[in-house]
């Protein structure tokens, strides 16, 4: 082991966590892994319908609980949840690094931003709030934001922890139950978390329940469930809208995404080239709905940036994640791998150039793990199914171009919306452009981030709904209206 691994140190508790405590799983259990090695990480626990509906009874006993608190003490528990997560960032981070590949010197900020997120909605507690409607003299109409009851969240494997807790914070301050379904490909930080923060909350309040398809569906189907949430591929968002829709659920979805990154003539090139790199985000392997995996040059500036970038794309080494050298992790599992592998041949094939990586690494200490080089196309058009269809891979497609409205065609020519970049010195254009681009979520010279608050989400099949603002924590609550003649 190199002298920049730290030790990992593995969670004691395997089972489901509802009700306030640990159970066993009557669906049994399946081994973790760590996709960098191929080493067995132990086992998880894998719920089935009958878990499912004891944790959903235990949830519906902990709101009855939970919606009696008062906003304000709601809100001091979760900020204890908050700093918990802070205290122990780089523990769970490193327990990231070793169950979904994705690096730890990344990974360590993502327990860091859950508990920001956490605490920026436990600052809206009170603002949960209805409205008075004038009703003359006699008469008072006022509204209601009251909870739905137990809400379901079902998260991404790129941001185990992140997602996890992050998410569940909405739900929660809005005064429901929740049940969290972390990805089975990597649910030991989320088990862990419990661990820390068991006894926080009121028993059923919070409710951990590991587990695949069988989970996912029973948690779906439930009839005491009656608001979901997904962070997911497009296919598994249509299926919870179809299954969600013979009940009537709430339902929101955050999906994929073939962001295109949009690079003018006039765009800063010390800056627009780094972020063409950084946008992919190469660090966790493209593994992210949000990597702008669409490059349009202008042909003017083509060569330049596509040499700047070959340059840039080599910080980029594929290595062990839990090592604190490491810049770039590896991809989840070998399904995922050979999912990305088999998009690089089709790459070729179609006639793309292959211009970096597209390989395997060499080094004999990366042989049992799930990697892949960071992966450049050049002499792509927006016909061909690379440039078309999400990879979820350290794949960019660099797409020359020429008119601005052939451009624009493009872009927007995939089924995605999810997030755009535009690069370019002229106010007119950048406004122009943005406005045209069908993305839910923009940046102008600039990539990558998200900003606390700031509403995130995507258009067309990226999703329904948006996340990370204000308008999520409504999005927990039901309208009631109360009229009252006195």
């Amino acid at each position: 082991m190199s002298s920049n691994t730290p030790t990992l140190v593995l969670p004691q508790h395997r089972d489901l966590y509802y009700g306030g405590a640990w159970h066993r799983p009557q669906g049994g259990y399946l081994d973790t892994f760590n996709p960098a090695t191929g080493e067995s990480l132990g086992p998880a626990a894998e719920a089935n319908s009958a878990d499912v509906d004891a944790a959903v009874r235990a949830a519906q006993q902990g709101f009855a609980i939970w919606r009696g608190m008062k906003p304000l003490e709601r809100a001091g528990l979760l900020k204890k949840v908050a700093q918990v997560l802070r205290d122990n960032a780089f523990e769970l981070a490193l327990l990231d690094a070793a169950n979904c590949g994705n690096p730890i010197v990344e990974m360590q900020r993502d327990a860091l931003i859950a508990a920001a997120q956490i605490d920026y909605y436990a600052g809206l507690a009170t603002e949960v709030k209805g409205e008075t409607l004038p009703m003359g003299d006699g008469i008072l109409n006022y509204t209601l934001r009251e909870p739905y009851g137990v809400c379901a969240r079902i998260v991404a494997y790129n941001h185990p922890i992140m997602f996890t807790a992050a998410k569940m914070a909405p739900p929660l301050i809005a005064g429901n139950a929740v049940i969290m379904k972390p990805p089975y490909q990597a649910p030991l930080s989320s088990y862990r978390m419990m661990e820390l923060i068991d006894g926080i909350l009121p028993p059923g309040v919070l409710n951990i329940l590991s587990g695949g398809m069988a989970c996912g569906q029973a948690l779906v189907n439930h009839p005491d469930v009656p608001r979901l949430a997904l962070i997911g591929s497009v296919p598994t968002g249509r299926a919870i809208a179809r299954a969600g829709a013979e009940r009537l659920k709430h339902v929101t979805l955050e999906l994929g995404g073939k962001n295109a990154c949009i690079l003018y003539p006039d765009a800063d090139m010390d800056k627009a080239i780094p972020a063409a790199v950084n946008g992919m985000n190469f660090t966790w392997c493209g593994q992210s709905c949000g990597s702008t995996s669409r490059l349009f040059v202008h042909e003017s500036i083509h060569d330049q940036v596509v040499e700047g970038m070959l340059q840039a794309i080599r910080h980029y080494q594929p290595g062990i994640p839990t090592d604190m050298a490491t810049t770039m992790g590896c991809i989840v599992s070998q399904q995922q791998h050979e999912k990305i592998m088999a998009y690089i041949a089709l790459g070729q094939q179609e006639g793309a150039t292959l211009a970096y990586g597209g390989q395997r690494p060499s080094d004999p200490a990366l042989a049992k793990g799930w990697f892949v080089q960071p992966t450049v196309f050049t002499n792509v058009t927006q016909k061909m199914r690379l440039a078309n269809e999400e990879i979820f891979g350290p794949v960019l497609s660099v797409i020359k171009w020429r008119d601005e409205a052939e451009m624009i065609e493009q872009v927007n020519a995939v089924e995605y919306g999810l997030t755009a970049s535009i690069w370019t010195q002229n106010l007119a254009t950048a406004h122009r452009t943005a406005g045209r681009v069908q993305a839910g979520f923009v940046w102008v010279n600039h990539v990558g981030s998200h900003f606390i608050g700031a509403s995130f989400g995507g258009y067309k099949q990226s999703g329904i709904g948006r996340e990370e603002g204000f308008d999520e924590l409504l999005t927990y609550t039901q309208h009631k209206n109360v009229h009252v003649v006195l």
